[in-house]
């Protein structure tokens, strides 16, 4: 995969690689915790530089929601979308909507020529919806 992407084989990538793909949604400071598992000596600049390589390679994906952290995951390729609990932050993908997507179609594209509509679904994970929301007190 990294070499097919023109990226040297090295243990910090493989290391992310592995930790991003275990951890979908996992924020850099995660990442690094994680790595650090595997490689004791790996630097938080190393942790960074790989994930902007592999992101930059179309490796990872990086995705930041309004109000979190970016967040990185594996699965890539696709115009998948994310689900975002409101009240404690975890993530899970959705795949795109089928069928009839008026509000995926830009009325005006402004010349663009636009290749991927991200979207975002906020709620409550099933966790958190049983918990009382601050109006039902």
């Amino acid at each position: 995969m990294l070499r097919a992407a023109a990226l040297r084989v090295t243990a910090p990538r493989l290391a992310v690689l592995a930790a991003a793909h275990d951890h979908p949604h996992s924020d850099t400071d995660t990442l690094i915790g994680l790595v650090r598992e595997a490689l004791e000596t790996v630097s938080h600049q190393a942790v960074y530089d790989v994930l902007r390589a592999l992101t930059g390679a179309g490796l990872l994906r990086r995705i930041q929601p309004t109000g979190s952290v970016a967040r990185y995951e594996t699965r890539v390729g696709d115009n998948h979308h994310h689900v975002v609990c409101r009240v404690c932050g975890a993530i899970a993908d959705v795949d795109c909507a089928v069928g009839a997507t008026p509000c995926l179609t830009a009325a005006d594209s402004s010349g663009f020529t636009i290749d991927e509509a991200e979207v975002i679904y906020w709620g409550r994970c099933p966790a958190c919806a049983l918990l009382p929301t601050p109006d039902s007190r």
